[in-house]
């Protein structure tokens, strides 16, 4: 990393580091193999305030700048992919959603345990015929009032409130969850305008049911949940902001999350680089080692020079964030330019490892799965260039 750090920024990238190489790359192909979400490792980086990295320290958080918690993200995910992927979800999805949009009782409520590192958090927004298409969703929150004798939920608590009905997908987080950010339509006749957030406790709200887990190709350990809501009743104190605000307040989520997932990108193309750097300087060929070797050299050359170039674009939108300036064109830049950099990254570094990369004997191939599912999640590749280009246009 050339270009210049705080020495708290330095301090963080340092000791999360460390945390990594000691607890998670030891543990990246178990986790890989068993696909088993890692509570004890989760636990661990609660302890040492990973979990709420960009938070207000009087909200649980550790009070990072956007820099800080961004280099500690791709640490982690150069340890696994997985966990950087469990992490971004809980921390710039659901905790960001509360942080950003809940008033003060919600975030002394539910952020402050999200961030502290005692809760876990989910973002639910996609759906079967709803992925980047957002408005097209049917979940529905049907706002009820009166007496609760007379609502359609026999068991609805007393007040006002709303009753959830329907389903999401790709819920990261989803099966293990304490809270889930959950968006639904309110006003269903109004399209984009009609769509609204609301705070969901799995353990207290009856009508949450986890249909169950994706058996992804990579990305392993962080759970992709499909939930349903079979007429799960909300009080009205769970609604974040204001009807009908849903969609603007997914977006400007996104926006800020795509800064974390070209961290994890970036995170995941430096693992595949360190490892076939590490494995061109041992594997010896015709008597020397292949990075003796020009095309090896020019390879992890392009490698090193395309990780670092993503790594400057996933700062220069973090910058911008930091300064409350205009930054959805440079973070949908950042996440496409690093997400298709991981990938190319990590397919030459199955490259430089010959048929031993295409063995699970080493970590090279679960590099490349891990890499292909940033150019789908939080804005497909196709998505975010039609972003980068209206607004490029609109300049």
């Amino acid at each position: 990393m050339e270009f210049a750090l705080s020495a708290e920024q330095r301090q963080i990238r340092d000791t999360v580091a460390a945390f990594v190489d000691e607890e998670v790359v030891p543990r990246a192909a178990e986790i890989d193999e068993t696909d088993e979400f890692p509570a004890d490792l989760v636990a661990e980086m609660a302890d040492i305030g990973l979990l709420g990295m960009p938070f207000p320290v009087e909200y649980g958080g550790a009070g990072l700048d956007y820099h800080s918690y961004a280099i500690g993200l791709a640490e982690i995910s150069r340890g696994s992919g997985g966990l950087g992927t469990i992490v971004a979800a809980h921390t710039s999805l659901a905790g960001q959603m509360l942080y950003a949009f809940g008033d003060e009782t919600q975030r002394e409520r539910y952020l402050t345990p999200l961030a502290a590192g005692e809760e876990i958090g989910a973002f639910a927004l996609s759906e079967a015929e709803a992925g980047s298409d957002v408005p097209a969703m049917s979940t529905t929150a049907e706002r009820e009032t009166g007496d609760p004798s007379e609502r359609s939920v026999t068991a609805a608590r007393d007040g006002d409130g709303y009753v959830v009905n329907g389903g999401k997908l790709w819920t990261s987080n989803g099966s293990v969850a304490d809270t889930v950010t959950v968006f639904a339509k309110t006003d269903p006749d109004a399209g984009r305008d009609g769509i609204s957030a609301f705070v969901v406790r799995p353990a207290e709200d009856d009508g949450f049911v986890v249909e169950g887990t994706e058996d992804k190709l990579g990305d392993k350990g962080c759970p992709t949940a499909e939930l349903r809501f079979d007429d799960l009743w909300l009080p009205e104190e769970r609604l974040l902001g204001e009807e009908g605000e849903g969609f603007r307040q997914a977006l400007q989520t996104l926006n800020g999350g795509r800064i974390t997932i070209a961290a994890r990108s970036v995170g995941i193309a430096r693992a595949a680089l360190d490892e076939a750097k590490a494995y061109a300087q041992n594997r010896e060929q015709f008597d020397r080692p292949v990075a003796d070797f020009q095309t090896i050299r020019h390879k992890l050359a392009d490698m090193d020079t395309k990780t670092r170039a993503a790594e400057l674009l996933l700062h220069e939108a973090a910058d911008l964030k930091m300064r409350d300036e205009e930054f959805v064109k440079e973070a949908a830049q950042a996440k496409l330019y690093a997400s298709e950099v991981a990938r190319e990254v990590a397919n030459e570094g199955i490259q430089i490892h010959g048929g031993y990369g295409y063995t699970k004997d080493f970590p090279a191939e679960r590099f490349y799965r891990d890499a292909k599912l940033s150019e789908i999640y939080e804005g497909t590749s196709e998505v975010l260039r039609n972003t980068i280009a209206r607004r490029l246009l609109d300049e």
